[in-house]
């Protein structure tokens, strides 16, 4: 049983790959962000997830990122909506955050070489996704061989593992593996713009993804909608 650090939002992604690394054999301590999101109703459903999941060490690092903005998700940039799907697969969209996947897996980083854990996990996706340059494998290739460069524990001989389980896989593919592991994707928020009561929008790049993926899996998405 080896400790990891699983970077928890709250989402269908990262939920599935918190399931991953436990089936996997890993204790997981999951990370969260508040960094101005527009869409912090994840926070909460990241606490349901980390507490369906049995985490015992749950936590969330405060970072404000609207003061650089530039992003739908942090300034008053409106979120598309009902885009179709060779859009969303098209470009890099206005919902991207500038170097966010970075600034998390630093955290995530030093919260590794603080509980003396060599593997990190990220819910990046390379097929279904928006289009954001920080979920690409040559990214995360870079980021692994940055680590193994950085730390403390690289330079006493320990090798960190960047583990991306979904990176593959398509929405429907990801759905299916997580509820073959128990996730309960009910409790999960995905939606970049939901309402003041967390129903998902429907019509943001996000959602779309996600009710695509499970209707290729044949399901109804259990979460609230407006």
């Amino acid at each position: 049983m080896k400790p990891a650090i699983v970077l928890l939002s709250g989402g269908l992604d990262s939920a599935t790959t918190l399931a991953i690394a436990k089936a996997e054999g890993f204790v997981p301590a999951t990370l969260t962000f508040r960094y101005g999101q527009r869409h912090a109703v994840e926070i909460d459903a990241a606490r349901r997830v980390a507490l369906s999941a049995g985490v015992m060490d749950h936590r969330i690092a405060d970072i404000d990122l609207r003061v650089f903005g530039g992003s739908a998700l942090t300034s008053d940039i409106a979120v598309p909506k009902g885009r179709e799907d060779a859009e969303i697969a098209s470009g890099i969209p206005v919902t991207y955050v500038p170097a966010r996947n970075t600034i998390m897996l630093s955290f995530a980083l030093a919260f590794a070489e603080v509980i003396g854990a060599d593997d990190i996990f990220v819910g990046v996706n390379a097929v279904d996704y928006s289009g954001y340059p920080d979920c690409r494998p040559d990214y995360i290739k870079a980021f692994e061989a940055m680590a193994n460069l950085a730390t403390k524990a690289a330079v006493e001989g320990r090798r960190l593992t960047l583990h991306t389980p979904l990176i593959d896989l398509t929405k429907g593919e990801i759905i299916r593996r997580g509820l073959a592991l128990g996730v309960d994707y009910a409790i999960t928020s995905t939606c970049y713009d939901p309402d003041a009561l967390g129903r998902a929008c429907g019509q943001c790049d996000s959602c779309r993804l996600r009710l695509k993926g499970f209707a290729d899996a044949g399901l109804a998405d259990p979460a609230p909608y407006v």
